[in-house]
């Protein structure tokens, strides 16, 4: 896997490169460039294919970290595409009896500053002392502790240690397909829609395999509906779908942004499915609908993605 700033939308990729962040008084500085850069990149390549390959690079990094922020995936592929399972240094020895080999580069992503916050500003006592801000109604140690901005923090993936096997998940009820399409169904409330599977004798939508086009006259909620299949892979993925489109743009009326979260909607199937183990190595991205976003756009819908993803993920799990 290669970074897109390495090499421009018209060069060959023949090479794998990653990017390392070493000097530690421009870290961050040098971070939220190569995001910004990375961003830029997509938005500006007309080179479809290449930029359905950076795309679904970063769903790939994306399905193994779905609770990451889309940034934090972003700098994971960035530096480490092949990582799997990150924890940082203490983590790695205190709960996993793991040890970072010696000469390991470490992969530096954002972590939540937590401390006591000013009610007014936002900031930390010792910032809110350099601001004009002059909230002085109840002193520093009474305020309420909450998130005051992000610190970059270096993590490992356990390529890059040594020591005890990590402990088996308990993944075997939704190691099978059927298991994760009866999961999907049981979590509808959670997610907040109503979905059924539909016997191919009753179906009434054509050639689409899904459909997500009414809300509930008794719920309200949006409706999914899905025509029975015999490959549950197919089925399951397409359940996946139709929750992102229930999500994401269910009442969104713009003809052209539906056309534009389309691919939003895919992207979201295809973390969820290749983290539940289905295989979508065959999943191509046309990103032709994004022409014209700008960086903070895209940006937006990385996000969006990642929430989206994370949201149908947590509720199965």
């Amino acid at each position: 896997m290669s970074t897109m700033n390495s090499e421009t939308p018209d060069q060959e990729h023949s090479t794998t490169t990653t990017h390392s962040f070493d000097d530690s008084d421009t870290r961050a500085d040098e971070m939220r460039e190569q995001l910004e850069a990375w961003v830029e990149d997509l938005a500006k390549l007309t080179d479809e294919a290449q930029a359905s390959k950076q795309f679904q690079q970063w769903l790939d990094v994306q399905s193994k970290f779905h609770d990451y922020s889309a940034r934090n995936t972003l700098l994971i592929k960035l530096q480490c595409p092949e990582a799997t399972k990150v924890a940082g240094y203490n983590t790695w020895k205190d709960e996993f009896d793991r040890q970072v080999q010696a000469g390991e580069e470490a992969i530096w992503i954002w972590a939540p500053i937590i401390t006591d916050k000013c009610p007014e500003c936002g900031n930390s006592p010792s910032y809110h002392e350099r601001t004009d801000c002059e909230f002085d109604e109840t002193e520093p140690e009474e305020w309420s502790r909450g998130l005051v901005g992000f610190r970059p923090t270096s993590v490992f993936d356990i390529s890059q240690t040594e020591g005890e096997p990590l402990p088996e998940l308990e993944t075997e009820a939704y190691g099978q397909t059927d298991g994760l399409v009866e999961a999907l169904l049981e979590v509808t409330d959670v997610i907040g829609v109503d979905a059924r599977i539909v016997p191919p004798g009753e179906w009434t939508h054509g050639s689409a395999s899904g459909v997500c086009e009414r809300r509930s006259p008794t719920t309200t909620k949006p409706v999914v509906e899905v025509v029975d299949r015999e490959n549950r892979a197919d089925l399951a993925s397409t359940l996946i779908h139709e929750f992102a489109h229930a999500l994401l743009h269910f009442d969104c009326d713009d003809e052209k942004e539906r056309s534009r979260r389309e691919v939003e909607a895919e992207a979201v199937a295809y973390i969820v499915s290749r983290h539940f183990g289905l295989d979508a190595d065959n999943a191509a991205f046309y990103l032709a609908a994004w022409d014209g976003d700008a960086p903070e756009t895209v940006r937006d819908r990385l996000d969006r993605i990642s929430k989206t993803a994370a949201e149908v993920i947590d509720a199965v799990e």
